[in-house]
């Protein structure tokens, strides 16, 4: 038996195998199909693996695995009956598979016909949208905090990042929402004392540690989260949204300075120009830029040329 393994091997290694290598030295050209053929499924499986972990069908994919494998082993030794019975439950679990996984396989020829589409492969057209969105979320949320005069500290993460600061809080990684963040601040619950840091479009981490501002020259009336919040504004780029437990006032700290008693239009105006404007707009002036640059040397090249 160990001998026809090893003949099976040996002609499926001729066959296939020292072929295919004989026809991609004939032809390089085949090479570079075959890196773009791996590269592309290598992508899809991972993306297929990671769609599967976010449902309940990661456990029947690594059944169907274990099938595949035990099917194919099968096989190689000859176990005739068993590789039948392994076959033929093959054969009636792809109808089986189309039922089971019918609400999966709908959703995601649905996204063949959205922009959802373009997520799905991690091209997130709408990232500015989305950020400004967050944005107003944090806002009603905190609004919703000085309505009930509950304590909040709020950073917002920009350029510079502040994973040291992440690092010292419980994480969270969900997604920016008005009810989470004012359930975070509940007085006694066990995440409310501490800082919550927003990173990437989600709540990365709630019960954060600041470094405290010892300025003499900072009024000895503010309390601990402000002081937390002008040290974090001057250690990094971020932004940092206090809400006062004793007032129930909005403040806002960037570059070391608190801005203190905010209103709703100008916390929307100072949030917008300094999360979305800097960092968006930027990019499309220097990415224009750089294709205007492009442009004028192709044209310059061109003359030189005549």
């Amino acid at each position: 038996m160990i001998d026809k393994v090893g003949i099976n091997l040996q002609e499926f290694y001729k066959q296939n195998i020292v072929s295919y290598i004989q026809t991609l030295y004939d032809n390089p050209l085949n090479l570079i199909l075959l890196i773009i053929d791996i590269s592309i499924v290598l992508f899809l499986l991972i993306k297929v693996i990671k769609f599967a972990k976010d449902s309940r069908a990661w456990q029947l994919l690594k059944g169907i695995a274990l099938l595949i494998i035990a099917t194919a082993v099968s096989g190689l030794l000859q176990l005739k009956i068993l590789n039948f019975i392994l076959n033929s439950i093959m054969t009636w679990g792809v109808f089986a598979l189309i039922v089971i996984f019918q609400p999966e396989l709908r959703r995601g020829l649905e996204q063949l016909g959205t922009n959802k589409f373009t997520r799905f492969f991690g091209i997130d057209k709408d990232i500015e949208a989305k950020t400004k969105e967050d944005i107003y979320k944090i806002i009603i949320a905190s609004l919703e905090l000085a309505k009930t005069r509950t304590g909040a500290l709020i950073v917002l993460e920009r350029d510079i990042q502040i994973k040291d600061i992440i690092s010292t809080g419980i994480e969270i990684n969900s997604e920016v929402s008005p009810q989470l963040l004012v359930n975070i601040f509940v007085p006694n619950t066990p995440l409310h004392d501490g800082a919550v840091v927003i990173s990437g479009n989600k709540i990365a981490a709630a019960a954060c540690m600041l470094p405290l501002a010892s300025d003499a020259d900072i009024a000895k009336e503010l309390g601990t989260r402000h002081r937390a919040a002008i040290g974090i504004s001057k250690e990094s780029d971020a932004i940092a949204i206090v809400v006062s437990e004793e007032t129930g006032k909005i403040s806002i700290a960037k570059d070391g300075t608190l801005i203190a008693d905010v209103k709703e239009e100008a916390m929307k105006k100072i949030l917008i120009k300094n999360v979305i404007t800097k960092r968006f707009v930027y990019e499309r002036i220097t990415r224009l830029e750089k294709l205007k640059n492009i442009k004028f040397g192709a044209k310059n090249k061109k003359e030189e040329e005549k």
